[in-house]
């Protein structure tokens, strides 16, 4: 964003100038989708104020037909130059993916800068990226996005004049050597990215061999996921009311009860048309939805969109293959607290029934109030516990063991026997039960 500075006394005033937006949804003729346009243009200008543009006005712009060149037909295009002109703003929004040939156009068009809604997302990921991985992520799904709209950037060259030969002008020659410099850039970026996802599969490996069930949340952008994450972990997780206001995975221990953990992460929220070049991307963050044991749809229930909003996640969760493996997926329907009390009663009565199906399972909460937080924890015990229950007589010496029972499982009932000795009721999973076996032999089993 630009920025410009005056003097103010004997100092500089460098507070940044406010990019104003206006805000187009082409609706195109039969889409049909679930949401309506105008929850569509909704959800575009929360995109545009989360790049902090100033929304001067947001239309719905009915398109009846795709004009290749500008999307929009004649008219419109000329319409709206007559709107940018009357709001002075420096940047249209359209929300749909334009081909470089049309967002050139509609620049020239409108003389101000264009921004599709690829551009808008990949520029909020960018912004919001913390971690190393998810910084190279973002900037190669930019560099990707960018590569094809080089043609626009080099303009200015075309008005040169000049070169030799029948090779064409310097600004062609510029454009094919900045093409190398990119094609040179993403392939450094893929280099260290894929460096950095064999450190997450080496940390996934040994995930894998602690004795740790695993739980993902995934939800619609700003349905709750961190606040519900916060409530289960006691972290302290960034959660605000802003698209994407988390974007690197995080990991925390839960404790679920009779005292198992469990590891859960909070991945990136989804939306609706999310660009392909993120979700190719980010495939290696979102394998921690492929690996986990159980999955977390979170839903924002209170949402006219709710049901719109869960079928893009479940598109993009088929596109990374989850369930595939076994997963079993709950949908924890969120934000009880903003519902009246006949509704909120109502779905938490028909949430708890849906609990002895486990295809179809789903617990109603409040992640800001807590509200069914405990009954959640209590269904996530019940799926993963697969730990065996075993008797384990230990003599007084076997220090050594009854520490090892206590690090790799779950002591339920502990009794001292008249000799000195201990009997233990444990809960431990196959792979730690035959590693005990091995271990210690002389302990009696039971």
């Amino acid at each position: 964003m630009s920025s410009t500075h005056s003097k103010s006394g004997s100092g500089v005033d460098w507070t940044p100038v406010p990019q104003t937006a206006l805000v187009i949804h082409p609706a195109k003729a039969g889409d049909g989708r679930l949401r309506t346009p105008q929850m569509r243009l909704e959800e575009a200008v929360g995109l545009a104020e989360a790049l902090d543009l100033e929304v001067k006005d947001a239309r719905v712009a009915p398109l009846r037909a795709l004009t290749p060149a500008t999307l929009f037909g004649k008219g419109k295009v000329e319409e709206m130059h007559d709107l940018v002109q009357e709001l002075d703003v420096n940047v249209v929004v359209i929300d749909d993916a334009l081909t470089p040939v049309q967002q050139r156009n509609l620049e020239k068009a409108w003389e101000v800068k264009v921004l599709d809604r690829t551009g808008m997302i990949l520029e909020i990921f960018a912004r919001r990226a913390r971690t190393r991985e998810g910084r190279l992520q973002v900037e190669l799904a930019r560099l990707g996005y960018e590569r094809s709209r080089l043609v626009r950037t080099w303009t200015h060259l075309e008005r040169q004049r000049g070169g030799f030969g029948v090779m064409g002008g310097p600004g062609e020659t510029q454009i094919e050597t900045d093409r190398r410099l990119l094609a040179d850039k993403i392939g450094r970026l893929k280099k260290e990215l894929d460096e950095v996802r064999r450190t997450r599969t080496l940390q996934r490996d040994a995930r894998k061999r602690a004795p740790y069930p695993t739980v993902a949340l995934v939800g619609y952008t700003n349905a709750g996921k961190s606040t519900l994450f916060n409530r289960l972990t006691q972290a302290e997780v960034l959660a605000q009311d802003l698209l994407f206001a988390t974007l690197d995975p995080t990991l925390r221990i839960v404790a679920l009860p009779g005292g198992r953990p469990a590891i859960m992460s909070d991945t990136v929220g989804f939306i609706s048309d999310l660009p392909h070049e993120l979700v190719e991307a980010f495939r290696a963050t979102l394998e921690e939805v492929q690996e986990a044991h159980v999955v977390l749809h979170v839903r924002d229930i209170s949402s006219e969109e709710s049901e719109a909003q869960a079928q893009d996640v479940r598109d993009v969760l088929k596109q990374l293959g989850a369930g595939e493996h076994g997963q079993v997926l709950i949908e924890v329907w969120n934000k009880l607290d903003l519902m009246d009390e006949d509704d909120r009663e109502a779905l938490a009565a028909r949430a708890r029934r849906s609990e002895a199906d486990v295809e179809h399972m789903a617990v109603a909460v409040s992640a800001v109030t807590g509200e069914g937080c405990e009954r959640l924890l209590g269904v996530l015990a019940r799926l993963v516990d697969d730990d065996a229950a075993i008797e384990a007589d230990l003599d007084a010496s076997d220090g050594a063991a009854l520490a090892w029972l206590y690090r790799h499982g779950r002591v339920t009932r502990r009794e001292e026997r008249p000799d000195g000795g201990l009997r233990l009721e444990v809960r431990l999973d196959p792979q730690a039960l035959g590693r005990f076996e091995r271990l210690y032999p002389h302990a009696r089993v039971g």
